[in-house]
């Protein structure tokens, strides 16, 4: 069975990540610049995860509308208010351990508005 879109060129040597709709280095990419910003409702939610990280709880901030370089910084802000370490991929942001009280109530004091999600 033949797939009707069969993708294209993801990685190159020379220029590193590239574009799937333009095949422009990411960085020389006219399309991604309309697309950087996700989009979202404006409401960051807060959630606990365990699966596919060997039963180790890790709390889950979703939802932030801004660049790349905002979430990072509010990442390394909220995991020395936690006390944790963490990560920030794809646009979301972990935080080892289970934090989500702590997470949601320094989110609201800095002017989010926040939603627990999950049970």
């Amino acid at each position: 069975m033949r797939k009707t879109n069969p993708g294209g060129l993801v990685y190159s040597t020379e220029g590193g990540r590239m574009c799937p709709a333009c095949r422009q280095p990411l960085a020389a990419c006219a399309c991604a610049v309309q697309s950087a910003a996700p989009r979202g409702d404006g409401i960051v939610r807060v959630s606990r995860e365990t699966q596919g990280r060997g039963g180790k709880t890790v709390t889950v901030v979703r939802g932030f509308v801004g660049d790349a370089a905002a979430l990072a910084a509010l990442g390394k802000r909220l995991r020395t208010a936690c006390g944790s370490g963490g990560t920030v991929k794809d646009g979301v942001l972990e935080v080892q351990g289970n934090h989500r009280e702590r997470v949601i109530e320094w989110l609201t004091r800095e002017g989010y508005t926040v939603k627990r999600a999950g049970g």
